[in-house]
């Protein structure tokens, strides 16, 4: 099996998309980067269901960059059906939102969240943020055994 590692990006909002795409690209974070527009397209990309139908789930992402707020099924359930499922339930999951919501933060990690990061507005900020969360998790965290 390609151990290659995958971030699975999922972005709705064009701008935030293509911010973080070009912060890794500039901090050489060259990890294959699959993005996904919304919660539903992200669970078909996880289950292999869908335009995804045939995919080999085996090779899950290394790291999920989740947005909260997502048209079809928001971040939350997509976080939700992840942690039900022992297929997916240690993949890490970087909650990367605009939210400043206490009770977002706080049900983030109740459903199984491992980091929680507001989107600083101003791109260097933004691009040191995604460098610094691409670095932690692809290059130092190390993930348990896959059991399935």
């Amino acid at each position: 099996m390609n151990k290659e590692k995958i971030i699975l990006l999922v972005e709705d909002n064009p701008d935030d998309e293509e911010l973080a795409l070009l912060a890794l690209r500039k901090n050489q974070i060259i990890n294959q980067v699959i993005v996904v527009h919304d919660g539903e397209e992200a669970l078909n990309f996880l289950f292999g269901r869908g335009n995804y139908a045939g995919r080999d789930i085996n090779q899950q992402p290394q790291v999920i960059m989740l947005d909260l707020k997502l048209p079809k099924v928001s971040g939350l359930e997509v976080l939700q059906k992840m942690r039900a499922d022992p297929r997916t339930r240690n993949i890490p999951v970087v909650v990367l939102t605009s939210s400043s919501e206490e009770e977002d933060v706080l049900n983030s990690y109740r459903l199984g969240a491992n980091s929680y990061v507001r989107k600083p507005v101003e791109f260097t900020h933004f691009a040191e943020a995604v460098q610094q969360l691409g670095l932690y998790w692809l290059n130092y965290n190390e993930l348990p055994p896959r059991i399935l």
